[in-house]
């Protein structure tokens, strides 16, 4: 594990986190769930994506250098582009939550809350870079602990403020910063790609 690592994934994802859906879908379930069951069920679907992507990633390290660059160039390229459109635009809202029963057991209000998580991070920005990362830095675990954690925090914002925190954050802040974020990042693997070309 490297400390540096760990706080490179968690500053780059919980930025990209805060003003995304899963923000939003994790608040509307902790309104009609207790806020432990959804944290448990919200934070394991996270595990299980982030472990996904840094899988993902690792796999890009099988290739040359130069492409494995390349790609972490492009994928940093194309959440950045993502972000900066949607700079403009305000907080996104989840209206596809299931309906469920109003007063569930533990388990099936994790499991529901689980299921919605997970397929609404499919394809995220979170995962893109995540993978990136992970192809970048080569330390899967130390990638997947600071992803999974930058994660759980936004989890547990939604759970346990609630509404009070959709009502204060400042969306096009938060988005501003993490397409910066994005496009440093983007930058710094296009030049170690050039670099490596070159070389």
């Amino acid at each position: 594990m490297v400390l540096s690592v760990i706080a490179a994934a968690f500053i780059l994802v919980l930025p990209v986190e805060l003003p995304d859906k899963t923000l939003f879908a994790t608040l509307v379930l902790a309104t009609r769930f207790r806020p432990l069951p959804v944290f448990v069920g919200v934070g394991t679907a996270f595990a299980v994506q982030s472990l996904i992507a840094v899988t993902a990633g690792g796999l890009l390290t099988l290739l040359p250098d130069a492409v494995v660059t390349a790609i972490v160039a492009a994928l940093f390229l194309v959440g950045a582009l993502i972000l900066w459109r949607s700079v403009r635009r305000g907080a996104e809202e989840e209206d596809d939550i299931v309906e469920a029963p109003e007063h569930p057991s533990f388990l099936k209000a994790a499991s529901i809350s689980f299921g919605v998580l997970f397929a609404a991070e499919w394809g995220d920005l979170s995962q893109l870079a995540t993978a990136g990362l992970a192809a970048r830095y080569s330390d899967p675990v130390s990638v997947f602990i600071g992803s999974w954690a930058a994660l759980l925090v936004v989890s547990a914002l939604a759970v346990f403020l609630g509404k009070k925190l959709a009502d204060k954050l400042p969306i096009r802040l938060i988005r501003l910063v993490a397409a910066i974020l994005f496009s440093v990042f983007a930058v710094i693997a296009t030049i170690e790609t050039i670099r490596q070309l070159a070389g």
